[in-house]
């Protein structure tokens, strides 16, 4: 039994393969996304099969982590794909309908033919941490509009009515900004192993409480992870190489297929890292003297910081700037 599930902010199309029916469509139907949908679509399943079903989903965003979690929980198998298989299947296929009910039974053949992996949910540490990111990456969105704010206040433009509300509003934003941070740091320290991991990513010069509790929601289980090149490659920090016959010598760039948010919190940890990092400012300077360019040297950088992450992580020892020279 394979069940693919397309994913969308209120609803969730499942279509259900069963064996020995190839030629058949597949069980299709449409449920909330919420709890009691999850347990409709529990009850529906039942109905058809009283076997474990591998259970196929994009991992995209966080609307589908719950049902993910709740058909686990109730011993199915489960998998959450890369999109971008899911999109190259479907070109594959030469498939020219783009609908739920289409998708949904498109993930379905796909989890079939190709038998991803089963999906460990994190720990409920990292979970609950996880929870509180999503938070945070909400309060992005507000201290872009802080910033906006302040510049109208700048501005010189409003009127004293329009000027107390924007104040009102920008202390309002603060306080959600500081409260979130709050929760985070009080979240850590109550639970003694993310404690001692964030101990340990902050003994690297050029990472800080921000960056370690981003570090820790967004790569989760470190023992998923066999090298420091799966990390890389999981961040999309890993050279895309363009090179085909004799003529075509493209330049090295970044990949990008991975964690926009774990490149994007590394940017400006590796900047302060070339500067009082040890190992990563003699690497910079080391690029720097073979005429790389700046954003060439920033990318290594990222990529040698979250080397360095996962070293720490991986050993329970903190970072020591002699050890690491040796293996640099």
């Amino acid at each position: 039994m394979f069940l693919g599930i397309d994913v969308s902010k209120n609803t969730l199309d499942a279509a259900l393969i069963q064996p020995g029916s190839p030629n058949r469509k597949p069980p299709h139907k449409v449920f909330p996304n919420t709890r009691q949908g999850y347990q409709q679509m529990l009850e529906w399943i039942e109905s058809l099969t009283t076997e474990t079903v591998h259970v196929c989903l994009e991992a995209t965003g966080t609307w589908g982590d719950s049902i993910a979690l709740c058909l686990h929980e109730a011993g199915h198998k489960v998998s959450l794909v890369n999109p971008a298989l899911i999109r190259a299947f479907a070109q594959s296929r030469l498939l020219r309908t783009k609908t739920d009910k289409a998708d949904a039974q498109m993930i379905a053949h796909c989890c079939q033919m190709h038998q991803p992996p089963e999906w460990t949910p994190p720990s409920t540490e990292i979970r609950a941490l996880q929870a509180l990111v999503t938070l945070v990456r909400r309060l992005e969105a507000l201290i872009e509009m802080h910033t906006m704010e302040e510049n109208r206040m700048g501005s010189g433009l409003t009127c004293e009515a329009v000027q107390a509300d924007l104040e009102e509003h920008l202390a309002e934003l603060q306080s959600r900004i500081e409260k979130t941070r709050r929760q985070i740091k009080d979240h850590i320290d109550q639970n003694p192993d993310l404690k001692r991991q964030a101990q340990l990513l902050e003994s690297i010069p050029g990472i800080g409480a921000a960056t370690s509790s981003l570090l820790l929601a967004e790569l989760g289980d470190i023992s998923h992870f066999t090298d420091a090149r799966q990390v890389a490659a999981f961040a999309g920090l890993v050279p895309r190489i363009r090179e085909s016959g004799t003529s075509v010598r493209g330049r090295s760039r970044l990949s990008k297929v991975g964690s926009s948010r774990l490149r994007k919190s590394l940017y400006f940890p590796a900047l302060t890292a070339l500067r009082c990092n040890p190992i990563i400012k003699s690497f910079g300077l080391r690029l720097s003297a073979q005429g790389k360019s700046k954003m060439l040297i920033v990318g290594a950088a990222m990529r040698k910081l979250l080397h360095l992450a996962y070293g720490v992580l991986k050993s329970g020892q903190p970072f020591d700037p002699a050890f690491c020279s040796k293996i640099a």
